[in-house]
């Protein structure tokens, strides 16, 4: 019987560890960091079906998304596909990898890291109504938002935000491609107040957001 409950307690342990997104309670501190399951690489989708069925939404159910999906999505996003070189699945200019993304969600804020392929915390707060004017930015289970760090470029700040917002075009085209593969709704945004987000985001003077993108299940 003892050793069935320390079996038992270990189990949990492992299952809190590895899934750990849903088990902290609204305004309980979050972990430092969120080890995010392996991508699952596999698709009934090809990549014609999945450009057939691309399209914007901007109607979201509250539902969460799994651990599992926002893993793939992130992967699909900007991932690193080639381990060997900390290559990207989106190209950026000069390899600068200047764009970083941030997960707003009900639970807080939360920075992708794609080289541990963790989400990293940031705020505990629920920030999802600041990443856009539209109501259904606080309906989409996260927000995504597209940062570029301007010193990974260099140079004139005019020619850095044009690598920018081109480099952000390719990551949310990626996850504009992933979500039509998965049957989940996304849809980017440019109407934003920057500023305010900036603030709520407590992003440094090196830091320009780009754009911000809802993600969620369509209704």
């Amino acid at each position: 019987m003892i050793r069935y409950k320390t079996f038992f307690t270990f189990f949990i342990l492992c299952f809190i560890v590895i899934y750990p997104l849903p088990f902290f309670a609204q305004g309980e501190q979050a972990p430092a960091s969120i080890q995010l399951p392996k991508q699952n690489l596999s698709s009934d989708i090809s990549l014609v079906q999945a450009l057939q069925n691309r399209k914007s939404t901007r109607e979201f159910k509250t539902d969460d998304l799994s651990l599992q999906t926002i893993s793939n999505l992130l992967w699909a996003a900007n991932g690193i596909n080639r381990p060997d070189s900390g290559m990207r699945t989106a190209p950026s200019a000069k390899n600068a990898q200047e764009i970083d993304i941030y997960v707003a969600m009900k639970k807080g804020l939360f920075l992708y890291n794609a080289g541990t392929h963790t989400l990293d915390f940031v705020l505990s707060e629920d920030i999802r109504k600041s990443t856009g004017i539209q109501e259904f930015v606080q309906q989409a289970p996260i927000d995504l938002i597209f940062v570029s760090n301007l010193d990974r470029l260099g140079g004139p700040e005019d020619i850095a935000m044009f690598y920018s917002a081109t480099d952000t075009g390719y990551i949310s085209q990626n996850v504009y491609l992933f979500c039509a593969a998965e049957g989940i709704a996304t849809v980017v945004l440019g109407w934003i107040d920057k500023e305010a987000l900036a603030k709520a985001m407590n992003l440094k003077s090196n830091q320009r957001i780009i754009l911000t993108q809802p993600v969620g299940y369509p209704k």
